[in-house]
């Protein structure tokens, strides 16, 4: 990645993110899985929206900020649907509490589909 973005996102249901904050720190299945916790940036974040969420209204997105990270990130291709070269910030460690700077809903729109930012669905 040319340039490190300032803020990243993460998305998941909001009764996970309730939970984690007394914990003070979000442990997703993925981290026990495949050993990171998936992130995005802002302008990623609708299509793994897409690939796991589609539908749901019950998501949040936690804008977090970088620097408050103790575990490293690693930019790596996702899937091969999509763009070409793109990659994806995974953290390879629990996302702590504190690293959150902003919470707020994720809506699709009517058709259950996640817009990329900017369009009239999403964040």
């Amino acid at each position: 990645m040319s340039h490190r973005p300032t803020v990243l996102v993460h998305l998941c249901p909001s009764d996970e993110w309730a939970s984690a904050r007394p914990e003070g720190e979000l442990r997703p299945e993925s981290l026990a899985n495949v050993g990171f916790v998936h992130l995005s940036t802002p302008a990623q974040a609708h299509l793994p929206a897409n690939r796991l969420f589609r539908g749901r209204d019950d998501l949040v997105l936690l804008h977090i900020d970088p620097d408050r990270l103790q575990a490293p990130i690693r930019w790596e291709p996702e899937v091969s649907t999509d763009p070409e070269s793109m990659v994806f910030p995974h953290l390879y460690g629990a996302l702590p509490v504190v690293a959150v700077i902003r919470v707020t809903p994720y809506l699709p729109g009517a058709d259950g589909v996640f817009a990329p930012a900017g369009a009239s669905a999403g964040e």
